[in-house]
């Protein structure tokens, strides 16, 4: 299916949102929604509606008729003239059958059913355009949103805001259109007949009975309001939790906490439970309450029309008929009460899908961005700097030049702001000062999309998609080739682990890779960003997920998709940097030192004393290695042991 919109800013803007004081009105959700029930550009949905709306005439106009022709065959019955007399005798012989008033009664029902069915039937595609169009908007909109943003929300907690969201769409868009408009309008009708039929008493009777009962409804939803909104948010919290907790299978498996997370699930399921209660409670309060106003207005018109037959001023028929009318507006009324239930419960729960809308994203293309134009490919920080928060400045004017077709390497120790500088070039956010220059252009001076597609980036922590082996390597270049793939692959030294699999290349990696290794997702980072071939090439400890015998053969690879490009290495392995044009060593945020391998070594300074806590920590590991050949003992050194030696030479 396509896309409402194939590109996001294609003759395509975000809606307008409602502010906080209008965030809890039906005028102001309806405003924002209207464009998509009614769309400029689309004369076939347009039409739809049109249609809609003649249909629901043609069905109250039915509606109207079934209490008459009740009426009609309840006096025939009785013997009582009571038809309203026509021009033509044979239309008052057919009012006064009571077998052809039955009929026509029976008849008139099925006539309104069938046109009401018919008319949701029709618009069932207005309302659902305008729930795929929103929720499509939301989602362009989470994407362009920073990366900020994302880590201060919970992804569990965001695909719950857009599902309540589009459910809260449909709701609204389905109820006002084809619930609450027709009702008003049947309200309407219904109360002229009364004053037509019998008299203005019985208007004010059913009038004061749908005052009370429409303020009862609304005090008593208000008060259910807050009630809805702590079950949401209990919702919310255990959705959020059992989705972290199984994104994190295998941590919980390695600490044995499977019951601590079971009972942190259950204390939101306990909170949730709680409020549900509440709210089902409260239901049956309103609906009490309902029944009992709608009882009272009820049995008042009831008795004024059987004392009219006793007095000789009404029919049998007549009172027939008040029962058939009010019972008739008893299921609009009943229904408002529900719809004034689910339009308020919608809109608070598209009260924080209108929030994430209403925010800015924080990295936007300036007024008249150009596209990047990268001629050589040169990279140049001039005194930048940059802090996540302001109290806590991480890169404190950092300036220097990757020159075109050479690689530089960023080292330094946790903290020292290394991957900061990646995330900066790529503009996941913008320097609090400086600038950062690609062949001459600053970038905030040209398009995200131009820049990012001069970038590839193999980054430390890999998450894959949940779909095919295949489909994460084409993801660096959508319109490559299953050939230029499986090269892609093969450069990145994978292709002969892939075709071992049954499946080959279109085994699924599972949720965020967890079916491959540490070093096999990262062999697919590198493969896709092999088949993305950018003229500027970003490894973020690349190679830190492999073991030192992969890690060689990888770094082989990289060796060779860096030839000729612009490169950017910020390292874990000092080993896998030795050849870097320059390296480039960070404390706090600053400049320490640089040079080549050789220069710093000779130096002896930071960089010189990580090297050589590096190469104590790999010759102990080479050490543990011989005693275990030599001994070949059968509990050999788990390899965590590794990991920690490596973690304290760090």
């Amino acid at each position: 299916m396509a896309h409402p919109n194939p590109s996001p800013h294609a003759g395509h803007e975000l809606p307008a949102t409602p502010s906080s004081a209008e965030q809890a009105t039906l005028i102001g959700t309806l405003a924002h929604l209207w464009p998509y029930i009614w769309p400029s550009d689309r004369s076939d949905l347009k039409m739809r509606v049109v249609w809609s709306f003649v249909l629901l005439l043609v069905a109250k106009l039915a509606t109207l008729a079934v209490p008459f022709t009740f009426k009609w065959a309840t006096d025939a019955l009785t013997g009582k003239g009571s038809a309203p007399v026509l021009a033509s005798d044979w239309l008052v012989w057919i009012i006064a059958s009571p077998l052809i008033m039955t009929a026509s009664y029976g008849g008139v029902r099925v006539v309104m059913a069938v046109l009401t069915q018919w008319r949701d039937g029709i618009f069932a595609r207005v309302a659902m355009h305008a729930v795929r169009k929103l929720a499509y908007i939301t989602f362009v909109h989470m994407h362009e949103l920073s990366l900020r943003f994302h880590l201060e929300r919970k992804t569990g907690g965001l695909t719950r805001v857009l599902e309540r969201g589009r459910n809260g769409i449909e709701t609204i868009v389905r109820m006002v259109i084809l619930q609450l408009i027709p009702t008003i309008v049947e309200v309407t009708l219904l109360m002229a007949v009364l004053l037509w039929v019998f008299d203005w008493r019985y208007v004010l009777a059913t009038l004061c009975m749908v005052v009370v009962y429409m303020y009862y409804t609304y005090k008593a939803t208000e008060w259910r309001i807050g009630i809805r909104r702590k079950m949401n948010d209990s919702d919310t919290e255990a959705n959020t939790k059992a989705i972290d907790s199984l994104l994190n299978y295998e941590t919980v498996k390695y600490f044995g906490a499977e019951a601590r997370e079971a009972a942190r699930y259950d204390r939101s399921m306990e909170r949730y439970e709680d409020a549900s209660v509440r709210t089902y409670t409260s239901l049956t309060m309103l609906n009490a309450g309902q029944a009992v106003i709608f009882t009272i207005g009820l049995t008042t018109t009831m008795l004024m029309c059987a004392y009219g037959v006793r007095q000789g001023r009404n029919t049998v028929g007549d009172f027939v008929m008040i029962n058939s009318m009010m019972i008739q507006l008893y299921q609009p009324l009943n229904f408002m009460g529900m719809v004034y239930r689910e339009i308020k419960q919608a809109i608070i729960d598209i009260e924080k899908m209108f929030g994430v809308l209403a925010r800015p994203p924080e990295i936007e293309d300036a007024p008249g961005a150009k596209p990047l134009v990268v001629s050589a490919g040169s990279v140049r920080f001039e005194d930048v700097r940059f802090a996540y928060e302001p109290e806590r400045p991480i890169l404190k004017g950092l300036s220097f030049e990757v020159p075109a077709g050479k690689t530089v390497a960023i080292v330094g120790p946790s903290g020292a702001g290394k991957s900061t500088i990646s995330r900066l070039l790529f503009r996941l956010y913008d320097v609090s000062a400086g600038r950062i220059l690609i062949d001459g252009q600053d970038i905030k001076d040209v398009t995200q999309a131009s820049l990012r597609a001069a970038i590839g980036m193999v980054p430390q922590d890999t998450v894959l998609f949940n779909d095919t082996i295949r489909y994460n390597i084409r993801y660096g270049r959508w319109d490559a080739s299953d050939a230029e793939v499986e090269q892609a692959a093969r450069l990145a030294q994978i292709d002969a682990l892939i075709r071992m699999a049954p499946k080959g290349y279109e085994t699924q990696v599972g949720e965020r890779g967890l079916k491959l290794s540490g070093g096999e997702k990262q062999r697919v980072a590198i493969a896709r960003t092999v088949l993305k071939a950018p003229p500027i090439l970003v490894l973020d400890e690349a190679t830190s997920a492999l073991d030192s015998h992969t890690e060689h053969e990888i770094q082989g690879a990289l060796d060779r998709v860096s030839r000729n490009r612009t490169s950017l290495v910020i390292a874990h392995r000092l080993s896998t940097i030795v050849a870097a044009d320059e390296i480039i060593v960070l404390d706090q945020g600053r400049i320490v030192e640089r040079g080549t391998h050789g220069a710093l070594l000779v130096k002896g300074g930071l960089y010189a004393s990580m090297w050589n806590r590096q190469r104590e920590a790999e010759a102990a590991r080479e050490k543990l290695a011989q005693i275990d050949d030599e001994n070949d003992a059968p509990n050999r050194v788990p390899q965590p042991v590794d990991d920690v030696i490596a973690t304290a030479a760090e």
